[in-house]
């Protein structure tokens, strides 16, 4: 009888638990990135090497191409984490983006206005003048200050020099060298944005590394060398504060694995060993299960990642903290036909898609006392 009565006071208490934590109730907010693929406008900028994205140019984009890719990537970015979170990404990082104007453009969009996007942008050094940038609501972010900080690599230094055949991944033009005297590698910068979510600082850094045109062998050293740059804009934040609250994300044209990210950023696939001032990367993990948010002759990797610092992955609730990530891969966003079927649906001679990668997120959240 005393047996049936304690089961039973154990039943009871395990109820009143479950009941107790069905009750708790969270803020949320979704942090993003998408690489934009070719956000250009259709006028000429005679500073850069935009004249591909003209409507004289090779791809003859015109007003009303331009039109349709802002609408498609506001759908996206509208719906980006809507599964767990009604609102739109309070933050989304961006790249391939040619100037401030788009951006403009891009949140005057009606699925996007009402959410009174605050924009920021600095102009890179890139050759095609494709840039980063981060978007945020401004009604829940407040930026107290914001940087570029510049990815200075060299072909002599690197030792990059040597031809090695190799697959070239994307075709862009920042392995070009601008300065024939020094032969700096002119690449985007990092931003670096610091700020107030609600009461809470928090920094954020914005990435689009340097690419694998020309192979990856051959570049390899042009990201580790940004990875070894964002891990010392992370030590000098938390110089200043050791519980800085510090998420780092882009496309890194490297995945998870890589000597870039794994010694670079020194991230970890595990949040158990993830050592005070460490990094956390929720996509290796998605990685290893096959997941990807690039494609290349069938082979899925995950170029687009959001890492967090350790502090944003304790235990307790009562301030912002990760909750889990994911990579927004909605069917509508995929090529059904042809030789790219499965892929994300890019821009084609025939159709305005999205962009040639799959966009990443992941949820902030805070209990409500």
């Amino acid at each position: 009888m005393r047996l049936i009565r304690s089961n039973a006071f154990f039943v009871i208490c395990l109820f009143c638990f479950k009941i107790s934590a069905q009750q708790k109730k969270y803020n949320i907010h979704t942090v993003a990135f998408y690489n934009f693929e070719n956000l250009f406008d259709t006028i000429n900028d005679p500073n850069t090497n935009d004249d591909e994205w003209t409507p004289k140019g090779a791809q003859h984009w015109t007003f009303k191409k331009y039109s349709e890719k802002l609408q498609n990537l506001s759908r996206v970015l509208s719906e980006i984490g809507s599964t767990e979170n009604s609102n739109s990404p309070t933050f989304i990082g961006g790249c391939e983006i040619e100037n401030r104007g788009v951006l403009e453009d891009l949140i005057k969009q009606p699925k996007l206005i009402e959410k009174e996007y605050g924009i920021i942008h600095f102009d890179s050094p890139d050759k095609r003048g494709i840039d980063v940038a981060l978007l945020f609501q401004k009604k829940y972010f407040r930026p107290t200050s914001f940087t570029n900080i510049p990815l200075h690599i060299y072909k002599e230094e690197i030792k990059a020099k040597e031809i090695i055949k190799a697959e070239v991944y994307e075709k862009t033009d920042d392995d070009q060298i601008e300065n024939t005297i020094n032969r700096r590698v002119f690449t985007r910068d990092q931003l670096l944005v610091t700020g107030f979510l609600e009461e809470e600082e928090i920094h954020i850094i914005v990435n689009h590394w340097p690419s694998r045109s020309g192979g990856e062998k051959k570049t390899s050293l042009f990201r580790e060398a940004a990875g070894a740059l964002n891990r010392r804009i992370i030590d000098s934040l938390q110089r200043i504060n050791a519980n800085a609250k510090i998420i780092t994300m882009g496309d890194l044209n490297d995945g998870p694995y890589n000597k870039s990210v794994k010694i670079g950023i020194g991230a970890k696939t595990r949040k158990e060993g993830v050592l005070p001032f460490g990094v956390y990367n929720p996509f290796e993990e998605m990685a290893k299960k096959g997941l990807g948010t690039i494609a290349y002759r069938d082979s899925w990797d995950i170029f687009d990642q959001i890492m967090v610092s350790q502090t944003l992955i304790q235990k307790d609730y009562l301030s912002y903290r990760y909750w889990k990530a994911g990579i927004y891969n909605k069917p509508f966003l995929i090529q059904t036909n042809g030789q790219y079927k499965g892929y994300p649906k890019r821009h084609s001679e025939n159709e305005v898609g999205f962009s040639d990668h799959f966009p990443v997120y992941l949820y902030l959240i805070k209990e409500v006392k």
